[in-house]
């Protein structure tokens, strides 16, 4: 099961707001690539895949997640953080073995 923080929703939140039209939910996945194999991807997304998508709902938010990916963020914590180096969504994915450098890519 794929987990987000209350803060990563509100800041998800905050932006779909600013989209037009406004989407439906956002993807979650892993995508092939990266220095370690893998690499995750978000996007907005405008419909739901009946046949392939597992739906999670945060507080109104939706975040879709295709079959596939889901084996690779199954127990997956999605956090927003900021600090003084900058801000972003961190992952923190107990199925990772190891990642490269930049922390960008990974490896199961």
């Amino acid at each position: 099961m794929v987990q987000l923080t209350p803060v990563a929703v509100e800041k998800v939140k905050q932006i779909l707001v600013q989209q037009n039209p406004v989407p439906t939910g956002l993807r979650v996945a892993v995508v092939g690539g990266g220095c370690s194999g893998f690499s995750y991807h978000m996007a907005f997304e405008n419909q739901v895949n009946e046949n392939n998508d597992n739906v999670y709902e945060f507080d109104g938010l939706k975040v879709l997640v295709d079959q596939m990916s889901e084996m690779y963020l199954d127990g997956i914590s999605i956090d927003y953080i900021e600090s003084i180096d900058g801000s972003g969504f961190k992952f923190n994915n107990p199925n990772v073995k190891s990642t490269c450098g930049c922390g960008s890519s990974f490896s199961v």
